[in-house]
């Protein structure tokens, strides 16, 4: 494949940066969808190799489904080596504690990561303190993600705010791609107009009568191939109650079968914010803990621990509250139909349904990253409501 002149530019200057001096650890890299990240990181592999036989990559990213893809898709450009490794990152630096039973009751970091030069992909999803942990082994390391996209909802650390390299054209193929071609108007004008792009990308009016009908019927069949996305809290609510009916739940409370999101990082568990899942089995402990065990997407481990009844049909995060204390005893959790585009960086999924919501305090540059954002979370398909 023929790599794009910003593509020829920035591997010379990774690999030009990791055989010489090396004045800085790391080397951030921005690439905007489509413009080839992946296949970045594979040429970049395959030129060291030619330097060195014997250099071992770990290949890192945020969760296990973004793992799998980025593995694939190495493997697919002959980018990745017998001696190299794809992991997440929390299993790249962190290792189980065990008990007498062999049973893992928590996390530490690892004291040293056998490995040249660490990748990681998605880096826009790492926050501060897993950055810091990264880079206390003192290992040179390469940061990929899109620099389009919001930056991190919670605290001020933003790995991609001002990447150091920058991928920003669109490869010949992408660009025929409707959701692609979305994606720069998003970012370049925050406009959209309302038409069919595609059989599977069409923006349509809210106003119009038709409207109402055409969202029940997509709403009705949601699967978990479906990201249905808003910019309110209250839309992402009102939407939670109305799918769990379409879908056939009754009442406010999480059952089996039920699809939630992990509102919070917790390290021993292996959850971390945004992350979505499935509940297996679920029992009340008590009036305010949910015993639970759910199958999160991409994990090949199974979460087990109490979950928080009252976060659930919240507006707010507790864990961003005077209440904080409350939530200590187990994790946070809430269903897990309808996302804000906030907490959906990271995922993405076959079809997203798209509810145009605007900020009133938003300007125009958070407004196109916001729209970016969301659109870029579809692969195949994608409704706007506008």
């Amino acid at each position: 494949m023929e790599l794009s002149k910003d593509q020829k530019k920035v591997t010379n200057e990774l690999v030009g940066w990791f055989g010489g001096k090396r004045e800085k650890q790391y080397v951030t890299v921005g690439g905007f969808a489509g413009t080839g990240k992946t296949t970045l990181i594979g040429w970049v592999r395959k030129n060291l190799a030619r330097k060195n036989k014997k250099l071992k990559v770990a290949f890192c990213s945020f969760t296990g489904k973004a793992t799998r893809v980025l593995k694939n898709k190495l493997a697919e450009a002959g980018g990745l080596y017998e001696q190299d490794s794809v992991s997440t990152i929390h299993g790249l630096i962190y290792s189980p504690i065990e008990n007498e039973k062999k049973e893992i009751v928590g996390w530490k970091k690892r004291e040293a990561v056998e490995t040249d030069l660490i990748i990681v992909d998605e880096a826009s999803m790492v926050d501060g303190e897993i950055w810091a942990d990264l880079r206390s082994y003192g290992l040179p390391i390469i940061a990929v993600g899109d620099h389009g996209q919001l930056p991190p909802i919670n605290g001020n650390f933003n790995l991609m705010e001002k990447p150091m390299l920058k991928l920003e054209e669109i490869h010949r193929q992408a660009r025929e791609n409707p959701i692609i071609k979305l994606s720069v108007w998003a970012r370049e004008r925050g406009i959209i107009p309302a038409i069919n792009y595609s059989d599977g990308v069409k923006k349509i009016r809210r106003e119009l009568p038709e409207t109402q009908e055409l969202i029940e019927e997509e709403l009705r069949k949601y699967n978990h191939e479906t990201l249905i996305l808003c910019g309110y809290n209250s839309t992402r609510v009102r939407l939670n109650r109305h799918i769990r009916q379409l879908v056939g739940f009754e009442g406010e409370d999480p059952e089996a079968g039920d699809r939630v999101i992990c509102l919070r990082n917790n390290h021993i568990a292996e959850v971390f914010n945004g992350m979505l899942g499935t509940i297996n089995k679920i029992r009340r402990k008590n009036e305010n803990w949910y015993e639970t065990e759910i199958q999160m997407d991409g994990e090949p481990g199974k979460y087990n621990g109490l979950m928080l009844k009252e976060q659930f049909n919240r507006t707010d995060g507790l864990n961003f509250t005077k209440q904080r204390w409350r939530t200590i005893e187990g994790d946070l959790f809430d269903f897990g139909y309808a996302l804000t585009v906030h907490k959906a960086q990271g995922s993405q999924a076959k079809k997203v349904i798209l509810f145009e919501e605007r900020f009133g305090r938003d300007d125009e540059e958070m407004w196109r990253r916001w729209l970016y954002t969301a659109v870029t979370r579809a692969e195949e398909e994608l409704l706007i409501v506008g």
